[in-house]
């Protein structure tokens, strides 16, 4: 019944992950129950608008596994779930990026480490940490006056009750694989590859103009890295196409090539690849300061290229773990006590 599926997916992303799949469990079979319940005192399947206004009755999805948190007033028991994904959205959104970034930088960029070594150092992080606090305790306090204001709102109104679970997002598989996107790697991937063996085979790949970019030798290796990488893409998405459904086996090797390409992007940004930049009128101490200037900018991006790796790394841990999780089968039970007593009969 999807509207009933539909319905439990939404109750699920509020509820708390260590009881999730139990919770959910008891609250489907509840509510099966009292569909067959209706259904055989009418003689006959219930339709859409008869299950919606059964779930209807229920209350919305974050009413019903509010039920199910700890009784938490500071916003109130409805709202709170929302209130703490909004602060951890916000919390990911800010701190995250600048803790990483500003470690990067000295880990990776020896002029900036070099200007904040020190007494300096500690100077930095005293201003730096307290700027941060600063603008979080904004940020946080906007939050919570911002649902402060939704709470008492939504007391005076009728927002909780009219509402149309018709009107739900459809549920969606996590280890489903579009077929759009498997088409797209495998386009993208010919498409680059291809473009890129033909613009950088000869080490010359820039000649117009009176400008002249020439790669160094070390580039034809890397050459081979990125094309053995593109083709063990392009396989998974053809396996995907045709099988479009993650499985441990086929994550993990994901895995193993992203890191792959990860390393091989990240050294490549310190390995200095332009040999050569020549331009018309410039003499050789200036073709040197700029072909110097040039691979100093790519060591420049480093950091960044370290960063992207390490979400793209987190993200197929996280398919890895979400389907063991997914093998496991939950064990134990909780009671219910989330469906009210008029919604029964």
């Amino acid at each position: 019944m999807e509207l009933l599926d539909r319905y439990l997916h939404a109750v699920k992303f509020w509820l708390p992950k260590a009881q999730r799949q139990d919770i959910i469990a008891e609250l489907s079979e509840d509510i099966r129950s009292q569909i067959e319940e209706k259904e055989s005192g009418l003689g006959r399947k219930l339709n859409d608008a008869e299950v919606a206004a059964m779930l209807k009755q229920l209350g919305r999805p974050v009413v019903v596994a509010s039920r199910y948190l700890p009784q938490q007033h500071l916003i109130g028991p409805v709202l709170f779930p929302v209130y703490k994904f909004v602060l951890k959205i916000v919390m990911l959104c800010y701190l995250v990026p600048w803790i990483l970034t500003w470690i990067a930088l000295m880990i990776y960029d020896p002029a900036y480490r070099a200007a904040h070594s020190g007494r300096a150092l500690l100077d930095t992080v005293r201003s730096s940490w307290a700027a941060f606090w600063f603008t979080m305790c904004l940020a946080v306090g906007a939050v919570t006056i911002v649902f402060v204001v939704l709470e008492r709102a939504q007391a005076k109104s009728d927002f909780l009750d009219n509402w149309d679970p018709r009107k739900l997002p459809p549920v969606r598989d996590p280890n489903r694989i579009a077929r759009g996107a498997s088409i797209f790697e495998i386009v993208t991937n010919v498409v680059v590859t291809t473009w890129l063996v033909e613009a950088t085979w000869s080490p010359l790949i820039f000649d117009r103009f009176g400008i002249r970019i020439t790669l160094a030798p070390v580039w034809r290796p890397f050459l081979g890295a990125i094309v053995l990488i593109s083709l063990a893409n392009l396989a998974f998405s053809a396996v995907n196409l045709a099988r479009p459904y993650w499985t441990s086996s086929r994550a993990g090797l994901r895995l193993a090539v992203d890191i792959l390409g990860s390393g091989v992007f990240a050294w490549l940004c310190k390995a200095h690849i332009v040999a050569e930049f020549t331009a018309s009128g410039l003499s050789a101490a200036e073709i040197a300061e700029t072909t110097n200037a040039i691979n100093l900018w790519i060591v420049k991006m480093f950091p960044y290229a370290i960063g992207v790796g390490v979400i793209v790394l987190a993200f197929d841990l996280y398919r890895i773990i979400r389907l063991k999780r997914a093998a496991t089968p939950s064990s134990g039970s909780m009671a219910a006590r989330v469906l009210p007593t008029s919604a029964s009969g």
